[in-house]
C-alpha cells in the first residue's frame, strides 16, 4: 500500500506541472503575461516542494543526487523571473521521477504470502474426538491428523506406522520419502500418502518452516539497496554545473546567465533515458517470460559476476521420469511400461503419476485397473486386462511374488546410478522387470551456462540441499566451478555472502529453502512456473516460463539495456555541457535553453527505446 500511494503522489505532481505549462501558455498566448506567470509559477511550486523534501531525507541518509541540480535551476528560475523556464523544468523532472517510479513498480512486497502455504489451523485429537484449532494453540505433545495432501502445520514426530512425505520444497529432494514411525516430520512437507498422525515437538513459531520465514526476512532487511544508475554521475555532473554557473555569474555580473546554464543542466538525460532505457528492458524481459520486478535489479543483473544455482527444479525439471526400462520375462518394455502405467492410474502417488505420464506421452494405450489395493508409499497390485499386475519398489513387489511362489525371491536389486529410483513390475506372479526413474538435468542447460560465461559470469556454483553423490551424478560435464551439497536454507545465505567478495551474485532456485538465499543475494531468480510462492516472493527475478534457458535471455536483454542507457547519458550529458557553455557566453536564455533540453531529452529518448529491439540469442 505504501508503495501505490508513492505512485500517486508523483503521478498527482506530474499532473499538477504538465496543468500548469498548458495552461500558462494557454494564458499567455491568450494575451494574460501577468497570469500565466502565475499559473507557471504555482505549477512549478507542488513539484519544488516535494523535490526539497527528497533531497533533506537524501542527505540525511548521506547521499548526494541529482535532485539538487534540479532544485537549483527551478529556484533560480523563479526567483528571477523566469516562470515559463521553471515549468519546462518542472515537466521534465516530475516526468523523469514518474517513469523510474514505474520502472521500479513493486520490487519489495510483504513476505505474508510465504505462510499462506501452511494452513492456518490443525486438526488435533482431544478427548476422543478431533477439532481444528489455530496453529498458535498448537503445543509439543499434542497428536495431530494430517491428511492427504495437507501441508505439516509444525514439526513433529510421526505416531503413524508409516507416512509419505514431499519435501522438496525443503530440501530440494525431488521424490518423496517414506518415514518410519518415530521419525522426524518437518514442517512445511507434504503429505504425498495416506493420511497419518504425528506429535507435535515444537510450537509453530520454533518449527522449520517459520525458521525459514525469519531467514528471508532477516536477508530482505540486511540487503544492500540498489543504488540507482543515474546517482552514480550526478556528484561530477553537479560539480561541473556549478563550476559553469558560478564563472558565468561572476564573468559577466548577470544572474540570467547563472540561471540559463542551470536550466540547460537539468539532468533530464540522467533523468529521463535511464527509466526509458531501463523501462523498455523490463518491457521487453517480460516478453520473453522474464519478469524483473524494476529498474534496481536489472541494472545489477548487468553487473553479475556469481551464479549460484539450485539442483532440484532449477538444474533439472524437479519431477521423476523413467530414464530406462529393464523388461524380462518376454515382455517387451513398450508392454512393460503400459501395463504399469495402466495400473498406476489408480494411485496419487508422484512416481505413479509420472510413470503414468511417461506411458501418454508414448501415445500407449491405458487399460482401466480393477480390484485395486494400495499399501501407502510401498505399492498397489491389481488387475489390468485380466492379468495380475503389481507395481511399486523392488522390496514390496518381490515380497508380494515370493509369497506366491513359496518364499523364493525372484531376483537382486539391479544396479542403478545414485539418486535413481527402481520401480519394480510383476506380470501373474512373476517379476517382470524395472523402470528406472531419475530427475534429468534441464534441456539447454549446458549451453545457457556456457553462453552465461561467454557474457561475463565468472564463477558457477552448485548449492543444493540434495547429497553430494546425487549432485555430482546430475551436474557431471557441467564445467561448473564449485558443488556444494547438503546445505540448510542459512547455509545457502552464507555461501551467497562469502561469494560476494568477488562481485555481485545472483541465485537461482524454487523452493521455499531456496528462498532466504534469494533474498540475500545482490540479485534472486525463481523458478515461477512451478516454483514455491514463497521463493517467488523473495526474488528479484521470476522466469514465467518453465525453461532455465530464459535466464540467459533475460542476462542479454539487462545488459543490453545498461548499455544503451549509459549511451543516452553520454551523449546526452555531452550535448547539455555544450548548452551550458554556449549559455554562460550569452547565447541562450533561460527559456532557450530549457527548450534545447527538450531536444536533447527528444534525443536521449528515442535512442533509450532502442532497448525494446534488443534480441537475445
Amino acid at each position: 500500500m505504501e508503495r501505490s500511494a508513492t505512485d500517486r503522489f508523483k503521478t498527482a505532481i506530474l499532473i499538477l506541472a504538465v496543468g500548469g505549462l498548458a495552461g500558462g501558455l494557454v494564458l499567455h498566448l491568450a494575451g494574460q503575461g501577468e497570469t500565466a506567470r502565475l499559473v507557471w509559477f504555482a505549477g512549478v511550486v507542488p513539484a519544488l516542494a516535494a523535490l526539497v523534501v527528497e533531497i533533506v531525507r537524501s542527505i540525511g541518509r548521506g547521499e548526494v543526487g541529482l535532485d539538487i541540480v534540479a532544485a537549483l535551476s527551478m529556484s533560480a528560475a523563479l526567483a528571477f523571473g523566469e516562470t515559463l523556464a521553471a515549468a519546462v523544468v518542472a515537466v521534465m523532472y516530475s516526468g523523469g521521477t514518474f517513469l523510474e517510479s514505474f520502472a521500479e513498480g513493486r520490487a519489495r512486497r510483504e513476505m505474508h504470502d510465504l505462510l499462506s502455504r501452511v494452513p492456518r489451523t490443525a486438526t488435533r485429537y482431544r478427548g476422543g474426538a478431533l477439532e481444528d484449532v489455530p496453529l498458535s494453540e498448537i503445543r509439543p505433545g499434542d497428536r495431530l491428523l494430517i491428511r492427504q495432501g495437507d501441508v505439516v502445520p509444525v514439526d513433529g514426530t510421526l505416531a503413524s506406522e508409516t507416512a509419505f512425505l514431499d519435501t522438496s520444497a525443503l530440501t530440494g529432494e525431488s521424490l518423496p520419502q517414506r518415514l518410519a514411525q518415530g521419525h522426524e516430520a518437518m514442517s512445511g512437507s507434504t503429505n504425498a500418502g495416506e493420511a497419518f498422525d504425528m506429535t507435535a515437538t515444537r510450537r509453530a513459531a520454533e518449527s522449520t518452516y517459520a525458521g525459514i520465514v525469519r531467514l528471508v526476512e532477516a536477508a530482505q532487511r540486511s540487503k544492500a539497496p540498489m543504488s540507482r544508475l543515474a546517482d552514480r554521475w550526478s556528484l561530477g555532473f553537479l560539480a561541473v554545473t556549478l563550476a559553469i554557473a558560478i564563472s558565468a555569474w561572476w564573468a559577466t555580473g548577470d544572474p540570467i546567465r547563472a540561471v540559463a546554464v542551470l536550466v540547460v543542466a537539468t539532468p533530464c538525460p540522467l533523468i529521463l533515458a535511464v527509466p526509458v532505457a531501463l523501462v523498455a528492458g523490463l518491457s521487453r524481459a517480460a516478453h520473453f517470460g522474464v519478469l524483473i520486478k524494476g529498474a534496481g535489479p536489472l541494472e545489477t543483473m548487468a553487473r553479475i559476476r556469481t551464479l549460484i544455482l539450485d539442483k532440484t527444479g532449477t538444474l533439472t525439471d524437479g519431477r521423476p521420469r523413467i530414464v530406462a526400462i529393464e523388461a524380462a520375462d518376454g515382455l517387451g518394455e513398450a508392454e512393460l511400461l503400459r501395463l504399469a502405467a495402466s495400473l498406476d492410474q489408480a494411485s496419487k502417488h508422484p512416481v505413479a503419476q509420472a510413470i503414468v505420464a511417461a506411458a501418454r506421452e508414448q501415445g500407449l494405450a491405458l487399460a482401466v485397473p480393477l480390484a485395486v489395493s494400495e499399501t501407502a508409499g510401498e505399492g498397489v497390485s491389481g488387475e489390468v486386462e485380466g492379468r495380475a499386475v503389481v507395481v511399486g519398489g523392488h522390496g514390496f513387489v518381490t515380497g508380494f511374488v515370493a509369497r506366491l511362489v513359496g518364499g523364493k525371491t525372484p531376483g537382486p536389486l539391479p544396479e542403478i546410478a545414485a539418486g535413481a529410483v527402481v520401480v519394480a513390475v510383476a506380470v501373474d506372479g512373476r517379476l517382470a522387470g524395472h523402470l528406472v526413474m531419475s530427475d534429468p538435468l534441464r534441456e539447454g542447460v549446458g549451453a545457457m551456462l556456457a553462453g552465461l560465461r561467454r557474457g561475463g559470469i565468472e564463477r558457477i556454483l552448485l548449492a543444493t540441499g540434495d547429497r553430494a553423490d546425487v549432485a555430482e551424478r546430475v551436474t557431471q560435464g557441467l564445467g561448473l566451478d564449485g558443488l556444494r551439497a547438503g546445505l540448510t536454507p542459512d547455509q545457502k545465505v552464507l555461501l551467497v555472502l562469502t561469494e560476494r567478495k568477488n562481485g555481485p551474485v545472483m541465485m537461482v532456485g524454487d523452493g521455499v529453502n531456496d528462498a532466504p538465499a534469494l533474498a540475500a543475494a545482490d540479485v534472486g531468480v525463481a523458478m515461477g512456473a512451478r516454483g514455491a510462492a514463497a521463493s517467488a516472493e523473495a526474488a528479484d527475478v521470476v522466469l514465467l516460463v518453465d525453461r532455465i534457458g530464459q535466464l540467459g535471455a533475460g542476462m542479454t536483454i539487462a545488459r543490453a539495456a545498461r548499455r544503451i542507457a549509459l549511451e543516452s547519458v553520454v551523449a546526452g550529458i555531452g550535448l547539455s555541457v555544450l548548452g551550458m557553455i554556449a549559455a554562460a557566453f550569452g547565447y541562450l536564455t533561460p527559456v532557450q535553453g530549457a527548450l534545447l533540453q527538450e531536444a536533447i531529452d527528444v534525443a536521449v529518448i528515442l535512442n533509450a527505446l532502442r532497448a525494446l529491439r534488443v534480441r537475445p540469442e
